[in-house]
């Protein structure tokens, strides 16, 4: 009896065991981060990197019938022959609007200057600049938040993506990377439900959400990053974004409990979080890892 009882506790461990593997495979991640950098650091972060040159980012200008896009186009350095490098799109929040293809570098656009990035972490990375806005918001009564729908000249990007794919064929069409703040992490989340099969991963910091292809998403790798004191942008919308994404083993959810929406970028720019995380991700691997669960 005794030897049956053994027999019995462990079959039933092992199986609480396998279960626990079970779902750690299929649940999402989520990291709560109480950093909260004052206003001086704040400047000093932005200030190192508005100081970069940004000569660097060719001036670009896509256009196609009665519609344009100007946009910044940086090219990996020191590339090898047959060697593929990602392709980083980087959006712009809602203040850098305009034509003159200067403002949409912002920060976050700039972090791909930095030298030690561009050693380690090799990419074309364009930043195209919105006339307008790219990227609308609406209350929705189904899931109680705002929602966020892509402007008509977001729908210009695929043919931008296309064009400059074919003019580098270095670019590694497994790997193509959308990364947004704001207004511009709204975009990023907009083109990623049009077409998930374009883009390998998503960086969202601040978003609106957008849900109307959720289901598409369930496996996409998508790193959310919001902080819970923004009430320009409401956090709520992240958190009804995660639980709509329930199941999505690729999906992490960074909430900075302490930030607003002006602070939200501060602790990603010196740091090689952003880079790290998107390099890791490969379209590939994805699909691979998709047949086995």
């Amino acid at each position: 009896m005794y030897f049956a009882f053994v027999i019995q506790r462990n079959t039933f461990i092992s199986a609480f065991l396998l279960w626990l593997v079970a779902l750690s495979a299929t649940a999402q991640r989520r990291v709560f981060n109480d950093t909260s950098p004052d206003s001086l650091i704040s400047v000093q972060v932005r200030k190192q990197l508005n100081d970069l040159s940004v000569n660097d980012y060719l001036k670009q200008t896509f256009s196609k019938g009665d519609r344009s896009v100007n946009y910044r186009l940086l090219l990996p350095v020191a590339q090898r022959n047959q060697k593929k490098y990602p392709l980083v799109i980087t959006f712009h929040n809602s203040t850098r609007l305009g034509t003159d293809n200067e403002r949409q570098l912002e920060p976050l656009a700039r972090i791909w200057l930095r030298q030690d990035i561009r050693q380690k972490y090799r990419a074309f990375v364009i930043a195209p600049q919105f006339q307008t806005r790219s990227s609308n918001y609406y209350p929705d009564s189904v899931q109680h938040c705002l929602i966020s729908k892509p402007s008509e000249d977001v729908y210009l990007l695929f043919d931008l993506i296309r064009e400059v794919k074919s003019r580098y064929p270095q670019i590694d069409t497994n790997r193509i990377y959308l990364v947004g703040y704001s207004m511009g992490a709204s975009t990023a989340q907009n083109l990623m439900n049009m077409a998930p099969k374009t883009f390998a991963a998503m960086v969202s910091i601040a978003a609106i959400p957008d849900f109307v292809n959720i289901k598409a998403l369930s496996q996409k790798p998508i790193w959310l990053i919001h902080g819970r004191q923004d009430h320009d942008n409401p956090y709520e919308g992240s958190e009804y974004l995660y639980r709509a994404s329930k199941g999505n083993h690729n999906l992490l959810f960074t909430t900075y409990n302490k930030l607003d929406h002006n602070l939200i970028t501060i602790p990603l720019l010196l740091s090689h979080q952003i880079p790290a995380w998107l390099f890791s991700q490969h379209k590939k691997k994805y699909t691979a890892r998709r047949s086995l669960y």
